[in-house]
């Protein structure tokens, strides 16, 4: 069977009952889109169910027309098997370009090791030309185990010339995983049922239907104790319908797939919210109550539908990194700017704030955390601000650009001062808030703490904040601006600036091609030298890169290098606008990282200065200590071990 590539997604799945302890990981199956080289299966990766890294850099991984009789899948659902080792996907066997209603089957396929797949087509006017000759459509097949028969039963939804709506009908499959037994009825909502998604819940030992009524515009549940009827049901009969909807949104959804936690203690709930763009998931200790964890934009590389997951092993996962690579960047999922990054002596380990991205006009008004061990895997911790709630009074939105500084206590323990800059109404302005823990929970200050351009300055805005601890003096400073440089010392309450300390930076001279300042200072020191980087240009500009030059004080004068360019774009790789970066030493090592955001080369005429991705590569330095001009990479640097 040809393979082809991979992309990301997210969706449903039938939890076995076996422990998931040896579990690691998730695996996504999904489809990309309504034409025919997007209706194709594809894997994405997380660690947590929530943020998706797609495998072959977004490309399918197993060639439609190899597999389907009209040549094209979409929904696929992927099931691993009582057994622990053997794996079940189905797939609509369906063209959608020919029409909604133009697919006649479905695809059957089985694996060991999740790369490598047999498959059957199952044309139900062939296969079942007494009954289902006069079928309209097959949709959205799904596989689960039933422990009452011993048998995999796999279940769809159904709509012939003689049916006046679509009926979720299930059949038993062979041994092989190869056919199907004649349909019969499993579910009749009274009301067209797509998209049904069945699990097991060993809480409460009720296995549960998801499923989308189209009258009723949303979806739905029904539990039951026994998948199929039993003596003296009616088919459809064992199953109660619950009136609670599950999604957490109005907008138009499908797709939704229901996963076990690997902790066991939890619920993943995904749908895909179609007309708006966006995958919406979801968390649920119980399968009653749900609450919404985040909108993932399906956008860029990451483009998922109607798709479901499984917990993988450790093993399984690096059989999959091998046979679909995919490049390591960018490194956060989703469009994220202006990465700060921390290694924090409390955790040992390395975090991320930026701006979250892909929002019309920066309108992003939030700030989440990202932690690593190994500078390459990135997991989120959450969302650690929000500007436009309570939690910020002062501001309205517009989070941009974060900064943020680790300070020991003198009884031994750590604060974390988070600084950013915010729309306040009449400007932006810059605030602080306060932590005892690198992932939160935040508490604002309460007011800005910067609000005025520095005496002397014209035009520009009180953004790009950056914090920077002098080893030699142990002093805080903090700079800001766009359209110029300010710097001043911070005060030992890390909340205010010392009176008569502002300096206004700005590196004079240059043009666009080289060093004119515009934004996105970054401080940091180095045998016995301050280095000052920054960025030049437009945001949304492809030749928006990073210059940089040097002092022997936090506070300038700044001397631009001979050779300032740092980090630019490379068109043959198609890497555009890297730049608003910040650096991080290996603690104890000179070793030295530059992380910073490029455009989304899919954006590069449509809004590129708010489609950004975040990216990560070496440092390094001449024996003079000039900085060497970064060679950014599509892959990045190797993990740390």
């Amino acid at each position: 069977m040809k393979r082809l590539i991979l992309t990301a997604g997210l969706t449903s799945l039938f939890v076995a009952m076996s422990a998931q302890t040896d579990k690691v990981a998730y695996l996504f199956t999904y489809f990309t889109g309504n034409e025919p080289e997007k209706e194709q299966i594809c894997y994405a990766l997380s660690d947590d169910g929530y943020n998706w890294t797609p495998l072959n850099n977004g490309q399918p991984v197993i060639a439609s027309d190899t597999i389907a009789v009209t040549g094209c899948v979409r929904d696929p659902h992927i099931l691993r098997g009582k057994d622990d080792k053997t794996f079940y996907m189905v797939a609509t066997d369906m063209k959608s370009n020919l029409g909604w209603s133009s697919n006649r089957g479905m695809v059957l396929m089985k694996s060991t090791d999740l790369v490598n797949w047999t498959h059957t087509t199952i044309h139900f006017p062939t296969r079942f030309p007494n009954e289902w000759r006069n079928v309209q459509r097959v949709w959205a097949p799904e596989t689960v185990y039933d422990e009452h028969s011993g048998k995999y039963v796999v279940f769809y939804s159904l709509l012939s010339t003689t049916n006046r709506y679509d009926k979720i009908y299930y059949s038993y499959a062979n041994a092989d995983f190869t056919d199907i037994t004649t349909p019969q009825l499993l579910f009749d909502d009274g009301r067209a049922a797509i998209d049904g998604d069945i699990v097991y819940n060993p809480d409460d030992q009720l296995y549960h239907l998801f499923y989308k009524s189209e009258a009723g515009g949303g979806i739905f549940q029904a539990t039951t104790k026994a998948i199929l009827p039993e003596a003296g049901q009616r088919p459809g009969e064992q199953w109660t319908k619950l009136p609670e909807r599950v999604e957490v949104t109005r907008t138009a959804v499908e797709g939704v797939g229901v996963c076990r936690a690997i902790d066991e203690q939890s619920w993943i709930v995904m749908y895909d919210c179609y007309s708006q763009g966006y995958y919406q998931f979801c968390k649920s200790a119980d399968l009653k109550t749900f609450t919404r964890v985040q909108d993932t934009k399906t956008e860029g590389m990451f483009t998922p539908r109607h798709g479901t997951m499984i917990p993988i092993t450790q093993a399984e996962k690096d059989r999959l990194l091998r046979a679909f690579p995919s490049t390591k960047q960018p490194i956060l999922p989703g469009f994220h700017a202006d990465p700060e990054v921390l290694y924090s002596n409390k955790t040992g380990k390395y975090y991320i704030y930026s701006t979250t991205d892909g929002f019309p006009g920066w309108g992003g008004h939030y700030f989440q955390a990202f932690s690593s061990d190994n500078l390459i895997d990135w997991k989120l911790e959450g969302t650690i601000l929000d500007v436009k709630s309570d939690q910020v009074p002062w501001a309205r939105g517009n989070a941009w650009a974060p900064a943020i500084e680790e300070v020991k206590q003198k009884d031994g323990t750590y604060k974390y001062y988070f600084y950013y800059s915010a729309d306040a109404g009449r400007r932006k302005e810059i605030g602080v808030a306060v932590a005892d823990d690198p992932a939160g929970p935040f508490v604002d200050h309460g007011t800005p703490i910067i609000s005025d351009t520095p005496q002397g300055v014209r035009g520009g805005q009180q953004i790009d904040v950056d914090v920077f601890t002098d080893p030699k003096s142990g002093k805080h400073y903090i700079y800001w601006g766009n359209g110029y440089m300010a710097g001043a010392e911070l005060n030992d309450d890390m909340v205010s600036l010392k009176p008569g300390t502002t300096t206004v930076l700005t590196p004079q001279g240059g043009s666009l091609r080289d060093y004119a300042y515009r934004e996105g200072t970054y401080v940091f020191y180095r045998k016995g030298t301050y280095y000052f980087l920054w960025s030049v240009d437009d945001t949304g500009s492809p030749n928006y890169h990073v210059a940089y030059g040097t002092s022997k004080s936090p506070l300038g004068p700044i001397n631009v290098a001979e050779q300032p360019i740092v980090l630019k774009q490379d068109p043959d790789k198609h890497i555009y606008g890297p730049a608003h970066n910040s650096v991080l030493q290996l603690k104890g090592k000179d070793k030295w990282y530059i992380v910073y955001h490029r455009i989304n080369k899919a954006y590069l005429s449509d809004s590129p200065g708010t489609h950004r991705e975040v990216c990560i590569d070496e440092l390094t330095f001449d024996k003079k200590g000039h900085i060497v001009p970064v060679v950014p990479t599509l892959n990045g640097p190797e993990p740390l071990k």
